[in-house]
């Protein structure tokens, strides 16, 4: 990423105080919306009231647009209103026009970018929280998509950080039985991590070389010479997006899944990353009856240290096993403090629902029949009562991108209703698995793509 004390875009404090003042600008005129439509819309409220919202962070980027897209990926969370309005953030975003893009390629590719390509599209073909994509050709033929980055995102980033903290504190003075300062380093870590197109261009290569000879998961090349530190270039996959399939056949549904849990579980019982966002937005399916599975996003990859992966399958095992010694353990290896045995039976609560599919040998969906409205609320409810009644626990910082990441997938699984034994890809998924091997196989992924 530029830290170039000449680079307009840096951080700095002006950037960061007009994006605090921008946010405030934005969600105020959201609310004056939402107090004219109580009074004026009647029966069609919500739906005026979402659109607002939606326009406001559409209009903001950044990292509050990111946390609507992710309340969009589990179903029935959100009114269906604010669902609907929210999950076309995930790949209708409201892009910037001609003039930035002219701007934004000219500063990284120089006044004669133009002739960089044979051609270049003038409208999105898509717009997210931190960029959009443009379609191009290479003079080469090939199809490109090119992720332009919005301007000033690393003050938008900062600034959008230092509010977040201030709402954390203010949680952690209502509500003391979770401490979620961790979870804000994390956050902010990954954020920054996603502005550099330079790591997301390698990160792209490691899960190329790791898909590397399959047809059925498949990734862009990025195209290096057509690229910097907020452009990067890359070879466009067609494909349509995972909701186009919720009124297909069920075996459809359930080999879209397959795909999608190998594509999530693989990488991290081999190489220990995972793609930390997977929303609606960041695949694509295509093929006769969705024959393969397009990666599209490589912004939010989070590397664990081999530890943690261990101990994520440790946990696994403990919990199958109802090992009560390997549970407390595995938890420990995670960064989890103050374990005793009231903590580990809450922390329980909530790993058996994330584990839950994985725990059971037999075909089911992810909820098991459970309204997808209901899932995960009446065990997040008993965690938090118990948290509140035995004492604060502090969240480690890998555990937030873990957690959100499963959720995030688990969520895509409900929109297709999808069954399997999830038991029995997850175990085919651990073959050969042991941390030291993980270490290896990380360490050599990496230095192959220049990170380290």
């Amino acid at each position: 990423m530029a830290d170039d004390r000449n680079d307009p875009e840096r951080d700095r404090l002006s950037g960061r105080l007009s994006r605090f003042a921008k946010v405030g600008a934005g969600l105020s005129g959201a609310a004056v919306s939402y107090g004219a439509n109580r009074v004026f819309a009647g029966d069609d409220a919500n739906a005026r009231n979402a659109k607002a919202l939606k326009a406001a962070l559409g209009g903001l980027k950044g990292p509050l647009m990111k946390a609507a897209q992710m309340f969009a990926t589990v179903p029935d969370l959100l009114p269906p209103e604010f669902a609907k309005e929210f999950a076309e953030l995930q790949t209708n975003a409201p892009a910037m026009g001609w003039p930035f893009v002219r701007r934004r390629m000219a500063a990284e590719l120089g006044a004669d970018w133009q002739s960089k390509f044979a051609s270049f599209e003038h409208e999105a073909a898509a717009a997210a929280s931190l960029g959009q994509v443009h379609r191009a050709v290479a003079h080469d033929g090939r199809a490109l998509a090119v992720k332009l980055q919005y301007p000033d995102m690393q003050s938008a980033v900062e600034s959008d950080l230092g509010q977040l903290r201030a709402l954390i504190g203010l949680f952690k003075r209502m509500d003391g039985s979770i401490d979620p300062s961790e979870m804000i380093v994390e956050i902010g870590d990954r954020l920054r991590e996603e502005l550099d197109y330079g790591r997301e261009a390698r990160m792209m290569s490691l899960y190329g070389n790791f898909f590397a000879g399959r047809d059925d998961i498949r990734t862009p090349t990025p195209v290096p010479e057509l690229s910097t530190g907020r452009l990067l270039s890359m070879t466009w996959l067609d494909g349509q997006g995972l909701l186009a399939f919720k009124s297909a056949p069920q075996e459809v549904r359930d080999r879209i899944a397959a795909l999608l849990f190998e594509a999530w579980w693989s990488p991290m019982t081999h190489l220990g990353v995972i793609h930390g966002d997977p929303h609606l937005g960041n695949y694509s399916f295509a093929g006769e009856g969705a024959a393969h599975l397009n990666l599209l996003d490589f912004g939010c990859i989070r590397v664990f240290p081999p530890k943690f992966v261990a101990g994520v399958v440790r946990l696994y095992r403990a919990l199958s096993n109802d090992d009560r010694a390997e549970q407390l353990e595995s938890y420990r290896s995670w960064g989890f403090t103050g374990l005793n045995d009231d903590l580990v039976d809450t922390l329980n609560v909530w790993a058996r629902f994330i584990y839950g599919p994985l725990l059971d040998d037999r075909v089911r969906t992810v909820a098991d029949d459970v309204p997808p409205g209901e899932y995960g609320r009446r065990e997040a409810f008993k965690v938090r009562q118990a948290l509140k009644a035995k004492g604060p626990v502090t969240i480690p910082r890998e555990f937030v991108f873990m957690d959100r990441a499963a959720i995030g997938l688990g969520a895509a699984f409900l929109h297709l209703g999808a069954s399997h034994n999830w038991k029995q890809l997850f175990e085919a998924s651990l073959e050969g698995f042991s941390e030291e091997a993980v270490a290896e196989r990380q360490a050599r992924a990496l230095k192959e793509v220049g990170i380290q």
